[in-house]
């Protein structure tokens, strides 16, 4: 499966444990939505990204990747300490010049 560099590089940098590499890869105004929060700018993007690895201790796994008119969606085997884990997550990406500009994750 061929990801665009800035997903490639996000899931890398998750896998990796890297969250400057994973921060660097969002736009300086992106916007993560996950498990009904929203996250404004690298900082606060960063800053989630930790507490969840903190949290739950989670690895993603690209399986799929369907190019969709609102941007591309990556189906996701996701791993960790949650109830029910393993599950199948949907990554749906915005890019916006060669960055991420916002990620939305759901079932």
């Amino acid at each position: 499966m061929q990801l665009p560099l800035p997903i490639r590089t996000y899931f890398e940098a998750d896998r990796g444990s890297d969250s400057a590499a994973l921060a660097a890869v969002f736009a300086e105004d992106a916007v993560v939505k996950d498990e009904g929060e929203t996250h404004r700018g690298r900082a606060a993007i960063e800053a989630w990204w930790r507490a969840a690895k903190v949290k739950y201790r989670h690895m993603a796994e690209p399986l799929e990747l369907r190019e969709e008119e609102g941007g591309p969606k990556v189906r996701a085997r996701v791993t960790g300490d949650f109830p029910g884990s393993p599950v199948l997550l949907t990554f749906s990406f915005r890019l916006a010049g060669g960055k991420i500009g916002a990620l939305e994750i759901g079932i």
